[in-house]
């Protein structure tokens, strides 16, 4: 018998270590989704009211409940704060279901890639345990950083499957994507 529990994971990298969200974690999430930096890419993203934020934590919660993966917390492997959120959620593209990587980042982390080592972890994560999946990023064509991260996580661009998004036109980088 398997006694993994993906549910129960943290990963560990060099700098980082990511875990599961918990009802702690609501006030970063707030905190990082207000910023209109953070959001400037995705501006749909913005939260405005704790309530906000504290449903969006629900949603995050209730995807780790139903698949045993989601969006983990980022923080240093060393400090408490944190960093930022890192991960992965399904859904459809083009009529495929595939694994969507999202990060985001408090500006005060930009710039010491914390973003691309969280998501390359992740994207490994992914890999190993939900192999049958692509593994996709939405990036937004002015967005040079999320698409930098996106490749240092091991993904291409995927042209064919451009479109537009929530915010406005998707590129999109893909892994694993079936033939």
């Amino acid at each position: 018998m398997n006694d993994w529990s993906p549910a129960a994971e943290e990963l560990q990298t060099a700098r980082l270590s990511l875990r599961r969200p918990t009802e702690r974690d609501i006030d970063a999430i707030f905190e990082i989704h207000r910023d209109p930096g953070t959001c400037v890419h995705n501006p749909s993203d913005a939260l405005t009211r704790f309530e906000e934020a504290e449903a969006l934590y629900r949603r995050w919660n209730d995807q780790w409940e139903r698949c045993g993966y989601g969006y983990w917390v980022v923080r240093r492997r060393d400090g408490e704060q944190q960093l930022g959120f890192c991960g992965i959620k399904p859904m459809e593209l083009r009529g495929m279901q595939v694994l969507n990587l999202f990060y985001r980042f408090a500006t005060s982390a930009w710039g010491q890639g914390f973003a691309g080592e969280a998501a390359t972890d992740v994207a490994a994560w992914a890999t190993r345990h939900v192999p049958d999946l692509a593994l996709i990023a939405r990036v937004r064509p002015a967005n040079t950083a999320s698409q930098r991260v996106a490749i240092r996580a091991g993904l291409t661009r995927a042209q064919h499957l451009d479109g537009i998004g929530y915010d406005g036109f998707d590129w999109i980088y893909a892994a694993n994507l079936p033939n």
